[in-house]
């Protein structure tokens, strides 16, 4: 029986319904709105695009937001006064500084100046600690999509085998540390593997939830797949294009034959990426409860 698609594009139109619900309490009941700005240097297309969603769906939720474009040559030192000011911003909750940013910029420089109780995208060393322990205030966006997906499909996580194809700081860690911890919706005994495991399949076969982030093009093949098991599809792997234009996507996994093994399964396009936007928004929303000492 072929899997059942995990499709995070309906999960995520659930998970904005609810917020833009939050939002509009807050507003109410104590008169404070999220505030996010998010900061473009250059005119990366990619990047670019990536921001307007960003900010369509800010203001679609009834955000406070600011798109700040910058010109490719910006100093370093502008742009960390500029982060410095957001800091300092009460009307910003959350700073997203869109990356890759221009080579002559210190990424890391810049984003350790974000003030971590405003860095919604969960990448500044005190957030990733804090995630470690066990004690987040904010999760990473791609991570926390997987596991609202996992857990919004019932999908049972406590005692699971979970297998981690990837080991990347933005999905391959944080999603093993934060389905490891001892607290609910995790428990579960997580596998990493990387491109020093002498024998992936041997992990991957005993998986009862496959995480595959590993930015090579249908890297997981069938044969690699625990029958029933359920298996999330971080890639997006650009192949080509159709005869009218349109882009053609692939995962990191081969999605027919997966299909015919695992219980469930996400699609690319349309499984993990529409979550992302979705968990950058909640971390705003909490960011705003923070600032202005709002209990959940």
């Amino acid at each position: 029986m072929p899997a059942k698609l995990l499709k995070g594009a309906d999960v995520a139109k659930e998970i904005r319904a609810e917020l833009k619900t939050e939002v509009e309490n807050l507003q109410a009941q104590h008169g404070v709105v999220p505030g996010l700005v998010t900061i473009l240097v250059g005119e990366n297309p990619a990047s670019q695009s990536y921001v307007r969603g960003k900010q369509k769906t800010a203001h679609e939720l009834g955000f406070y937001s600011i798109q700040d474009n910058q010109p490719a040559d910006l100093s370093e030192e502008k742009l960390l006064q500029l982060v410095d000011q957001y800091n300092k911003d009460p009307k910003i909750h959350g700073i997203l500084v869109q990356l890759p940013l221009p080579k002559h910029i210190n990424e890391n420089r810049v984003l350790l100046a974000i003030d971590p109780s405003k860095d919604v995208d969960a990448f500044h060393p005190v957030n990733v600690g804090k995630l470690l322990i066990g004690e987040p205030d904010y999760l990473p966006c791609t991570p926390a999509g997987i596991q609202e997906l996992l857990i919004r499909s019932g999908t049972e996580i406590s005692g699971a085998e979970v297998v981690v194809v990837g080991r990347s700081n933005i999905v391959g860690k944080p999603i093993a540390a934060m389905l490891m911890q001892k607290a609910k919706s995790a428990n579960a005994t997580v596998t990493v593997c990387h491109t020093r495991t002498k024998d992936v399949k041997f992990h991957t076969t005993r998986a009862d939830i496959l995480i595959v982030a590993a930015g090579v093009k249908e890297y997981v093949t069938g044969d690699m797949i625990k029958p029933g098991a359920v298996v999330i599809d971080v890639g997006v792997n650009d192949v080509g294009v159709t005869a009218d234009g349109k882009r053609i996507l692939k995962g990191d996994v081969a999605f027919e034959a997966a299909a015919e093994i695992a219980s469930a399964i996400t699609p690319v396009p349309g499984g993990v990426g529409p979550m992302t936007i979705t968990m950058l928004m909640k971390n705003t929303v909490r960011a705003c409860k923070v600032h202005n000492n709002i209990k959940d």
